[in-house]
């Protein structure tokens, strides 16, 4: 991907190990990027298309220390997806103990923060900058026994839009992604409520059993890669967009009567009452 004056771009995936994030990263490269992927390993035995960079959003030194080898290698930077990120296993919202629900901000929302705080100076002095983020459908459309997932996702969407309003200015965009279930090895690590109680216990059990169901036939990360070098690419940008399933999903959210949606998702979840 070269620029008007011949310089290829350079794009920088967190979370890029497996997943949305390798498949973006593949995809990027693919598509003439110089990409760099990051993990908190590293550099793997892995053979991929781009190279990878040790980093751990949740600490302002590994941050620091991955912008500034980047721009030491390349000197600049245009594209920045915002991917990295766990999930949470079903849990009632009071399953989880205050330091869990900040752990879960400190990296699925604070993260972005920090690479965001890292990345906009450089792009400013270029002049010309694009940042991803990847939210969730449940950014806009909560899913029960998931509150504190769906709060970091929320957050996401509303520091995207407040964030591209300020930086268009100095000539750079910012989009937010949000794929729906997407079937990824992201859900085969999710982190458990530190707090469990036995009213929850039946519930929960139901709730994860019909989200493994649900992602069986759900949609490959390519999908979400296709939506994301489109975001990248557009000469004019939107600020949401909403791969696959999600795409319906937020056209019910906003015309759907909120009686109607309410029952729709307690029916698909099997809740009563």
């Amino acid at each position: 991907m070269n620029t008007k004056s011949g310089m290829t771009k350079i794009a920088l995936v967190t979370g890029a190990s497996s997943g949305i994030g390798q498949a973006t990263a593949e995809l990027l490269a693919k598509s003439g990027y110089t990409v760099y992927g990051t993990s908190r390993r590293g550099s793997d035995a892995a053979e991929r298309s781009f190279a990878m960079l040790p980093l751990d959003v949740t600490k302002d030194e590994s941050v620091d220390a991955t912008v500034q080898a980047l721009m030491q290698a390349e000197g600049r930077i245009d594209l920045l997806v915002n991917n990295a990120g766990f999930g949470v296993a079903a849990a009632g919202a009071e399953e989880s103990s205050i330091g869990q629900a900040q752990a879960i901000f400190d990296t699925n929302f604070f993260g972005i923060v920090r690479m965001t705080r890292a990345i906009v100076p450089h792009m400013r002095r270029q002049g010309v900058g694009r940042i991803i983020n990847i939210g969730s459908v449940l950014g806009f459309l909560p899913m029960p026994y998931m509150a504190l997932y769906s709060a970091t996702k929320h957050a996401v969407a509303g520091y995207s839009e407040s964030l591209d309003h300020e930086l268009r200015t100095h000539g750079i965009r910012v989009s937010v992604v949000e794929p729906a279930y997407i079937n990824t090895p992201f859900d085969a690590n999710l982190m458990r409520p530190d707090a469990p109680l036995d009213v929850y216990r039946d519930i929960r059990s139901a709730v994860e059993k019909r989200v493994k169901e649900v992602l069986v036939g759900a949609d490959g990360p390519d999908v979400v890669a296709d939506v994301v070098l489109k975001a990248a690419m557009a000469a004019h940008p939107k600020i949401h967009y909403a791969p696959g399933l999600a795409r319906r999903m937020r056209l019910l959210r906003r015309f759907a009567p909120a009686s109607v949606l309410d029952a729709g998702v307690r029916k698909d979840l099997r809740l009563t009452a």
